[in-house]
């Protein structure tokens, strides 16, 4: 039988701290909150215990932060949409941002399986105020552990409505998406990381970031196939294409340093679990 496995969660300020409130139904679920950057921040991890989603699964995931607020959440491992028979499996994520608050949406790398049927949706709602940094990582398959994408397909979407729509299918068998120059050029892990608000972001502030994240993707080895564009002024965003996850999740975890110095003048306490 498909499982479904739903998470809400509430963040506000109490007494100086930010704070979360979650309810789950089925196998998903936040543990203890960690402060490493002292009560400002709330840092929590999504365990999903299956660790995986076969046909008919939903992953349903609400987050709410209330003004003042901000959290920090990420994974201990990776999603993996595995061998779907019919149904497809579906991850629905829908992040929602009072004003003035804050959320940095950082989990851990997309793995979808040959012969899966995946869908992928994340969907931002943010008052005037609220900032959000975000990324999604998708590694197709597992080319160099010899299992490579040959059939099934993966549908993505990313949306802040109104402002920035990012939908596709990618699909095994389309040989030009796959391996074309158009396309994805035989590359099997591509990237999106973004900067979105709630209102209008200052042209200085915006031109600052994407001349400082451009100056940083130049030594880096991905950058033949990465770039950062600003496609509305309450959206900054930068793609990669890569041959598996590693240099992007490294690129990513730079550029994040880089985009909480300046967007927030805040340093980057990275979360303890992506060092196991």
């Amino acid at each position: 039988m498909p499982w479904l496995a739903q998470l809400e969660l509430d963040y506000a300020v109490s007494h100086g701290r930010s704070v979360v409130h979650h309810r789950h139904n089925g196998p998903l679920r936040v543990l203890r909150s960690l402060y490493p950057e002292g009560d400002a921040v709330c840092h929590n991890v999504l365990v999903h215990p299956p660790s995986g989603l076969v046909s008919g699964d939903t992953l349903d995931i609400r987050a709410r932060v209330a003004s003042g607020a901000h959290a920090l959440l990420t994974t201990p491992g990776a999603t993996r949409f595995y061998r779907t028979n019919g149904a497809p499996a579906l991850q629905d994520t829908r992040l929602t941002l009072d004003a003035g608050a804050r959320l940095e949406w950082l989990p851990l790398e997309t793995i979808a399986y040959s012969g899966c049927d995946g869908h992928n949706r994340l969907q931002l709602q943010l008052a005037p105020g609220a900032e959000l940094i975000g990324w999604d990582i998708t590694a197709l398959g597992l080319p160099h552990a010899g299992l490579p994408f040959v059939t099934g397909r993966y549908t993505q979407h990313l949306e802040l409505p109104g402002q920035w729509l990012e939908h596709g299918t990618l699909a095994a068998g389309d040989a030009l998406l796959m391996d074309g120059p158009l396309g994805l050029a035989g590359q099997r892990c591509l990237g999106s990381m973004f900067f979105v608000t709630g209102s209008a972001i200052a042209r200085e502030r915006r031109e600052a970031a994407l001349e400082m994240t451009r100056a940083l993707i130049e030594s880096h080895a991905l950058a033949p196939r990465c770039g950062v564009t600003s496609p509305h002024d309450q959206v900054i965003v930068l793609r990669a294409l890569a041959p598996m996850v590693e240099p992007v999740m490294q690129l990513w975890q730079q550029v994040w340093r880089l985009w909480r110095a300046h967007f927030w003048e805040m340093p980057a306490i990275a979360p303890r679990i992506w060092a196991m």
